[in-house]
């Protein structure tokens, strides 16, 4: 956990939302049992990707079969803190999608997203809280995608500025505007 705290230390919020996720993240550090798994019911790591093509003009969706809705990619820490290694796992899982890089090692953005309860594999997960970095990730936008059926049913390459747009989840469509006024720095 050293490394993510240092990680989570050395990012750079955008403005006071990011700075006070990123101080909440630091605690949930120092005091949750648990953090970086789902043994903690109430709040657990978890890491997104932002998946842009090299234009950056279009970013990688996938149709969430819970939510309903166009999200990113993204899993959960369960146990692992290079949670870099983990929002690549998932994206590559999540897409289909081979060859994908960081823009950069660094985290690029950080959010505390409540989860409502719901069923998933016919288990009810009660309501929660994942503490959530995001890494910005490329890819090709001509490779081959895949879904993942048992957790979305579609993938496409969404106009950027379309993804906040298609977002059934109002609060992921303020996230998602807030990853793409990002993507000017990179």
């Amino acid at each position: 956990m050293d490394r993510l705290r240092r990680a989570i230390e050395a990012f750079t919020p955008s403005g006071d939302p990011e700075r006070r996720d990123r101080e909440l993240l630091l605690a949930a550090l120092d005091t949750l049992d648990a953090p970086l798994t789902r043994d903690n019911p109430f709040a657990h790591f978890t890491a997104s990707s932002w998946i842009v093509n090299p234009a950056r003009t279009r970013v990688l969706m996938a149709w969430h079969n819970i939510y309903r809705t166009w999200a990113w990619t993204g899993g959960h820490a369960d146990g692992d803190s290079d949670l870099l290694a983990v929002a690549l796992r998932e994206a590559r899982e999540e897409t289909g999608i081979e060859s994908i890089r960081p823009v950069t090692r660094d985290i690029y953005s950080v959010e505390i997203l409540p989860v409502n309860a719901h069923v998933k594999r016919g288990r009810f997960v009660s309501a929660h809280l994942h503490l959530n970095v995001t890494y910005l990730l490329e890819a090709d936008d001509a490779q081959p995608l895949r879904p993942k059926p048992d957790e979305n049913s579609a993938v496409a390459w969404l106009p950027k500025d379309e993804a906040a747009e298609n977002s059934e989840e109002p609060f992921m469509a303020i996230v998602y505007r807030k990853l793409n006024e990002k993507l000017s720095k990179y």
